[in-house]
């Protein structure tokens, strides 16, 4: 019998889609899965190529799982599986490399004779039942179609493809009757959502399906997250949609990367004004009053010059951030950005991306300030120390467990204090939020 372990880089569909070949492979499969890679016969590595980085991490990771168990066979699939299959497959103890256009055939089983064929027009049959975090991703949409000049994506997960509602809904009930509390709704490029499905359907109108099937019982007791969306997305349908659907978290993270014009335009992505956001969340405001928001932010891409980073900068201090992942751009082959001229030199671009995010932990400190003012926190424990997450994505964790709380409960509680930019949460005297009656 094959014994297997995963390894996961990279993003929550990544998570998600490694989630679902690991069911595959553990129940018709026949397999087992361990939890490290010394007990493993074959491991599973689940790559990203967003950035340098992310690859210089996969190289770490096989090496050093092939340090851990010389003995076991690797399989590498993923994003960087799809851009670099050579120079993985020499990598020590991979025996195997599966592209991401190849993925699905890995629901098959982990041998070579798979017989799952996906057209790329096609939603790939990626479903889970469980999931091995206290908050289970739900997969609604994959690739993109509108190639970034500085994104690899594109060229990783093929053009941009949506799941039935319908399917989306099946997955939420499995997940909610499993136990999980709460569900981030997880795509590529969310604004794409519809594509590929009859009519007009878009990411809000999925958003009010579920709401119409699931708010009625669970409203209150489970919750949906937003994973990420764009600010071509922020329309006045996009705010009556957050403002009837109780069961979505106040919080929102931004695929904004610029704050300057001309360099969004320079990065194809001219279809939006930076500026939309700070007039949607003025109104967002009126239906949170306290929300959480992130943002993705690039900083250094070819061309920006001071005056355009102070733009960004300027831009990030009047919206109302609660965190931020800031990243220096990196260059990704096969992309018009990386063959740019004006490009900015790298150590300018980690200095700029350092004075964001002095700028951002400012925001993000005044945010758990803000918190602590609050009547009560709904915390979502995702571990045995009762740490976990607030509705607004602020770290937390309860001052106590309350007698039956778990992983994937929901407690109320009141803030307190922090510590070491944790909220502390003392738990009010009610039965766990998550319980069923």
């Amino acid at each position: 019998m094959i014994s297997f372990y995963t390894a996961t880089l990279g993003c929550k569909i990544n998570q998600y889609e490694t989630r679902s070949i690991a069911e595959a492979w553990a129940g018709d499969g026949g397999a087992v899965e361990t939890g490290s890679p010394e007990e493993a016969s074959l491991i599973l590595v689940n790559s990203c190529a967003v950035t340098a980085n992310a690859v210089a991490d996969l190289r770490k990771t096989v090496r050093r799982l092939n340090r851990a168990n010389p003995a076991a066979g690797i399989i590498v699939t993923g994003c960087a599986a799809q851009v670099m299959a050579d120079e993985l497959a020499a990598l020590p103890g991979v025996v195997r490399v599966v592209p991401q256009a190849d993925k699905a055939e890995l629901l098959a089983g982990p041998g070579p004779d798979a017989d799952v064929s996906v057209s790329p027009a096609a939603f790939a049959p990626f479903s889970i039942s469980g999931y091995s975090r206290a908050r289970a991703v739900v997969k609604v949409q994959d690739g993109c179609s509108h190639r970034c000049t500085y994104c690899i994506v594109p060229l990783t997960r093929g053009p941009s493809v949506s799941r039935e509602p319908d399917e989306v809904a099946a997955e939420v009930a499995r997940l909610l009757e499993a136990g999980f509390r709460e569900l981030v709704l997880s795509g590529i490029n969310l604004r794409h959502y519809g594509r590929g499905l009859p009519g007009t359907t878009d990411f809000w109108d999925l958003l009010t399906h579920l709401n119409r099937e699931f708010s009625p019982r669970w409203a209150g007791r489970a919750r949906f997250r937003i994973s990420s969306v764009e600010p071509g997305q922020l329309t006045a349908k996009a705010l009556d949609t957050l403002a009837g659907s109780p069961m979505v978290c106040p919080q929102l993270h931004l695929s904004l990367q610029s704050g300057d014009p001309d360099v969004l335009r320079a990065m194809g992505r001219g279809h939006y004004d930076p500026r939309c956001a700070v007039d949607f969340l003025k109104g967002l405001a009126e239906v949170w009053p306290v929300m959480g928001l992130g943002a993705d932010l690039i900083c250094g891409f070819p061309g920006e010059g001071e005056a355009g980073f102070e733009n960004t900068m300027s831009l990030c201090r009047e919206l109302p951030l609660t965190y931020a992942h800031v990243f220096p751009y990196s260059e990704r082959p096969g992309t018009r950005a990386a063959t740019m001229d004006s490009q900015v030199d790298v150590p300018e671009r980690k200095a700029r991306a350092e004075r964001l995010r002095g700028l951002i932990g400012r925001k993000r400190r005044a945010f758990r300030e803000r918190l602590l003012g609050l009547d009560h926190l709904d915390v979502l424990v995702q571990d045995g120390a009762g740490r976990g997450v607030s509705e607004y994505y602020a770290a937390c964790r309860l001052t106590a467990l309350p007698d039956g709380c778990g992983p994937r409960s929901m407690v109320r509680g009141r803030p307190v204090g922090q510590d070491r930019g944790v909220v502390l949460v003392e738990p009010l005297p009610e039965k766990p939020r998550g319980d069923m009656p």
